[in-house]
């Protein structure tokens, strides 16, 4: 049996991948894990109208009930936010367990992508990716999302890696996974929550034209994923130096307690939101929604530029 007996696609996104229409994929540890209830309910409500509203459809990734999911919506949508993190946690290593038990989980970025790329969808929008984890020298604790862009033929539109990682480790290990990290509108890699990290991008574009056209070869080339850095919004933006400060009590917190593994990302958000009076929580949801936008535009643009060329 192949994968793709375990796929349930909604009706809108089957669809629009068979008239060739653009297509954004979301992912769902966002909101059983990113963010509370019902703030995460209404993120993703927003999140999908914004990118309907540029063109796209959306497709809201999860498993739920034995399938892998792609365009949860309606009473689904709701159930997922609800469970929050009574949810699993998917990443690679989890699909089959989680299938095999009827567990509902939320997809990382990591098995997001790979849900989109059996689905056929090319882009999807998310909030930051998960990286080299400070301390891994110790730890080893390295994101699968870095592997997987390497091998997974989906362009990823996010804020960069979140603040918490080390940005430095991250950006080699994307490097040696052959990875294309391009800066919409920056020549600065950005930090989630800040604009700048202090590392460059590989490429700055400046148009969703300009992305798709690059986009359209390296999948011609049969790369992997390109990963597309989206700077927050400047009125949304921290200084880096402010947030860090968080971020350091943050982690404090997480070694005290014994967070370690896939747990240590979802408390130090957590912590973060807390320490911040949910400031944090803030200027993630505005973060998410202009990667969603940008996605959109990005999907519209390689769908006009693949139905231009020649059969």
């Amino acid at each position: 049996m192949s994968a793709k007996a375990y796929l349930s696609v909604s009706g809108d996104v089957k669809a629009a991948l068979a008239a060739g229409k653009p297509v954004v994929a979301l992912e769902s540890t966002i909101i059983t894990h990113g963010m509370p209830y019902p703030q995460n309910l209404s993120m993703a409500q927003e999140v999908e109208a914004l990118v309907r509203a540029h063109g796209a459809v959306p497709a809201t990734i999860a498993i739920m009930d034995g399938r892998l999911c792609v365009g949860v919506s309606g009473e689904d949508l709701q159930r997922l936010a609800e469970e929050g993190h009574k949810a699993a946690k998917a990443s690679r290593r989890d699909m089959a367990a989680l299938l095999a038990s009827g567990v509902m989980a939320g997809t990382t970025v990591a098995t997001t992508m790979q849900i989109a790329a059996l689905a056929g969808i090319r882009i999807f929008a998310t909030g930051g990716i998960g990286g080299v984890h400070r301390g891994a020298e110790d730890s080893f604790d390295i994101s699968a999302d870095l592997e997987e862009l390497g091998r997974t033929p989906v362009a990823v539109v996010c804020a960069g890696a979140k603040s918490i990682l080390d940005i430095a480790k991250t950006l080699e290990v994307l490097e040696t996974n052959g990875v294309p990290v391009l800066g919409f509108g920056t020549d600065d890699f950005p930090a989630f929550w800040a604009r700048t990290s202090g590392f460059k991008v590989d490429q700055r574009l400046d148009t969703a034209a300009d992305v798709a056209k690059l986009l359209a070869i390296q999948s011609d080339l049969n790369m992997g994923g390109v990963l597309i850095a989206n700077p927050i919004p400047e009125s949304d933006a921290w200084e880096a130096s402010a947030i860090e400060g968080f971020i350091a009590q943050a982690l404090a917190d997480a070694e005290a307690q014994g967070i370690k593994g896939k747990a240590t990302t979802p408390f130090l958000l957590q912590r973060i939101f807390e320490l911040t009076g949910g400031k944090s929580l803030e200027s993630n949801i505005a973060l998410v929604k202009n990667n969603a936008k940008v996605a959109a535009q990005i999907a519209v643009a390689l769908s006009s530029q693949l139905a231009s060329r020649p059969a």
